[in-house]
């Protein structure tokens, strides 16, 4: 296991009794053996260098560690809630809160063994912990691509400061058949960089074309009428989904997700809460026959 020599402390980042709180919950976790890792801003800054304050504590778990973190938790005299089944957890203190990821809004990106392997340490707040592998970070910064938030300026902060370490081999491998979004950052990596272009090795970006080149040439391997924009935004294409008909990319096999938890996590958009739709009358919805409801459920 690796030591990050950047590891910023959150003492600059966030008041003191927000600082106890999170202190309190990582010490519970690593007295009672519950394996964790730390990812957001924390993770960004040791490896990146870029400090910015944070609104909460991104911890990594595995969804069959919740049970048991969420009675350490309470046992602490803290409120616990299950936010969004397929992927987000939350441990409240008063007004602050820790979030509990065991998966990626899109249901892409489950925490499992994988994650634990070789990550490096790091101290937060006094507490030794483990930082969830840059990969990994990369892959899950990969997909969030809203309109009122886009991830891609720090994926490109994680090549410029750490190309020479990345885990290539690895980062395509987690990236699998999604490996167009993977290339586009990468292509955009050498748009913002265009002196550094060289430090993403030539075999990787020849891999992803020659990739490219063959798919171009043969017939979409998937339903035509699929739209994966939903991957990528959950509010962006649903325009898509619910008035042209297309099969929504988090109901195909390469998602977690159920039709349940996509009607949730589509309920939870602000400018669907019901403040916002007050003001503007919404859409008539578009009819789906029940072949079309099939189709979304078992589509392969």
């Amino acid at each position: 296991m690796s030591s990050i020599p950047l590891a910023p402390s959150l003492e600059e980042e966030v008041l003191p009794e927000t600082a106890a709180f999170y202190r309190r919950a990582l010490q519970a976790l690593v007295d009672a053996r519950i394996p964790f890792l730390v990812g957001g801003a924390f993770a960004h800054a040791c490896y990146t260098g870029i400090r910015r304050s944070t609104k909460d504590l991104d911890l990594f778990i595995m969804r069959r560690d919740y049970d048991r973190i969420d009675a350490l938790m309470q046992a602490e005299g803290w409120r616990t809630e299950m936010s969004y089944p397929h992927w987000l957890a939350k441990v409240y203190a008063g007004e602050e809160f820790i979030d509990l990821i065991f998966n990626s809004g899109n249901g892409l990106t489950p925490v499992d063994e994988r994650w634990f392997n070789g990550n490096p340490q790091a101290e937060i707040l006094g507490v030794p912990v483990r930082i969830a592998n840059m990969e990994d970070g990369l892959l899950s910064k990969a997909f969030i691509m809203e309109r009122e938030r886009f991830d891609g300026a720090d994926v490109a902060h994680l090549i410029q400061a750490n190309a020479e370490h990345i885990d290539w081999p690895g980062l395509l491998e987690r990236f699998g058949t999604h490996w167009r979004v993977l290339l586009a950052h990468l292509s955009l990596f050498g748009f913002i960089y265009p002196g550094e272009r060289q430090r993403v090795p030539a075999w990787v970006m020849d891999q992803l074309m020659r990739k490219l080149a063959a798919e171009n040439r043969k017939p979409p391997a998937m339903d035509p009428h699929v739209c994966a924009g939903t991957l990528l935004s959950r509010e962006q294409y649903l325009h898509d989904v619910e008035r042209l008909g297309y099969v929504d990319g988090r109901l195909t096999p390469v998602s977690t997700m159920t039709p349940q938890d996509v009607k949730v996590w589509t309920e939870a958009i602000p400018s669907r809460q019901p403040e916002a739709a007050a003001e503007e009358p919404p859409h008539p919805p578009l009819a789906v026959a029940p072949a079309d409801i099939a189709l979304m459920q078992t589509h392969d």
